[in-house]
């Protein structure tokens, strides 16, 4: 069986033999499946009211702990944006009153973002919905090929990882 990047691997070979195409049998299966997977997940996204970057920001706030509560530096490191687009989003969220922001008690001239009653109520629901849709698009996948996948997704995620940060030096 074959797939869209068989299909561009045998149009390189064709047209440029000499191009060792191997790195997008990995990657380039993995960009495509998450393009194809993004839209049904910011459908759901969608369905509460949210976009993909504010429903990160309201689930890493979540995720922080009982208090559900971060600094914008916390924040923005951990989602691996900019502080520009953390403030946009922020902005967005505070809006729709899902979170606020508090002053910090060790720094008076700082603030923390803080989910309220209502981001908790939503980043949970549309999480539940994403976690539907998620299943709907594995189906299929057996459990020992699901753990196999997990596995080898796993140790190429660290791989890039710390490929990456050598490039970038």
């Amino acid at each position: 069986m074959s797939d869209k990047i068989d299909d561009i691997q045998a149009q390189w070979r064709e047209i440029a033999p000499d191009l060792d195409t191997s790195p997008i049998a990995v990657l380039g299966r993995i960009y495509r499946i998450a393009t194809l997977a993004g839209g049904p997940v910011a459908k759901a996204f969608q369905a509460h009211g949210l976009d993909r970057g504010e429903f990160d920001v309201l689930a890493t706030l979540y995720r922080a702990g009982p208090s559900h509560e971060l600094t914008p530096t916390d924040l923005y490191t951990q989602l691996m944006i900019s502080s520009g687009g953390l403030t946009y989003r922020l902005n967005a969220l505070e809006e729709k009153g899902l979170i606020t922001r508090v002053k910090s008690q060790d720094d008076g001239r700082s603030s923390r973002a803080r989910l309220t009653k209502a981001g908790c109520e939503r980043v949970l629901a549309a999480y539940t919905e994403d976690l539907g849709v998620e299943a709907r698009l594995l189906d299929g996948l057996d459990p020992p090929d699901r753990a196999q996948l997990v596995e080898l997704l796993r140790r190429l995620h660290l791989r890039v990882e710390r490929n990456a940060a050598a490039l970038e030096h």
